[in-house]
């Protein structure tokens, strides 16, 4: 069965009207496709604050027909995150959450650390994934996402605040061949690598695009739309990503 997965990052919502109609922009544009996507993943730096109250309004914007994924960012505070995005009882641990989807098993991961801007899969998050993928069905494909690219992307920004310890993550993931990818964001720029063998998919950011150091010494693009990717996995575990911006509506149309 194929599943078709969107994916957007670093919405960085924080009451500020720009910051508010960029994420109301894609999520738009997806709720009107003429195909619904299976699931939307949205990989972390939700709210820029951290507060309930940009909770609140993600929660509010990110409402759809479909079922939408999240995993927490740097920007993003465990208990505000829990209590207004999710529904659920505040906690300090590791957020992290299994989802089924299309009959492919998406592990939403919490690689961040509270109060820094560096990522890092905990001792308790690298055990759940372990368990999770080995109690999934056999036959079952499964998708690893969290915030923190685990490779460098060749720009200092990102690349000074990566996921530490990649290979922790390596090891796991060589005991587990169910897996067909790794997805990630933070770096607010669509990228494509390889980690442990396997496609590693940067999603690009809603709140502004990070300029590669051969395009100008300003590293943040606020120009450009807002990015996001569509990720088709088909029978064969084969992950093909479509990248595709969102501009705003023309003057006057309704």
């Amino acid at each position: 069965m194929t599943t078709l997965l969107a994916h957007i990052s670093d919405l960085h919502l924080d009451g500020s009207g720009r910051a508010t109609e960029r994420a109301t922009r894609v999520m738009e544009y997806l709720r009107a496709l003429p195909r619904p996507v299976d699931a939307l993943l949205v990989t972390g730096d939700i709210a820029d604050h951290g507060t309930e109250s940009e909770y609140e309004e993600a929660a509010r914007i990110l409402a759809a027909p479909f079922p939408v994924l999240t995993c927490p960012g740097n920007h993003d505070v465990r208990t505000a995150y829990r209590k207004a995005l999710l529904g659920a009882a505040p906690g300090q641990g590791p957020v992290n959450a299994v989802h089924t989807i299309a009959a492919t098993a998406v592990l939403m991961c919490d690689s961040t650390v509270p109060g820094r801007d560096e990522g890092r899969l905990d001792a308790e998050t690298l055990a759940w994934i372990d368990t999770t993928l080995t109690a999934l069905p056999e036959g079952t494909p499964a998708l690893i996402a969290f915030h923190q690219p685990p490779v460098a992307l060749h720009h200092p920004l990102p690349d000074g605040y990566m996921l530490q310890e990649p290979g922790r993550l390596a090891a796991l993931l060589a005991r587990h061949p169910r897996v067909a990818a790794v997805l990630t964001g933070h770096a607010h720029t669509a990228a494509a690598s390889t980690f442990a063998g396997l496609p590693l998919i940067v999603g690009p950011a809603v709140t502004w695009t990070l300029r590669m150091p051969w395009e100008g010494d300003e590293a943040a693009d606020r120009e450009q739309p807002p990015g996001l990717a569509f990720h088709v996995l088909d029978d064969d575990r084969r992950l093909t990503t479509h990248y595709r911006v969102v501009l705003p509506a023309p003057r006057g149309a309704e």
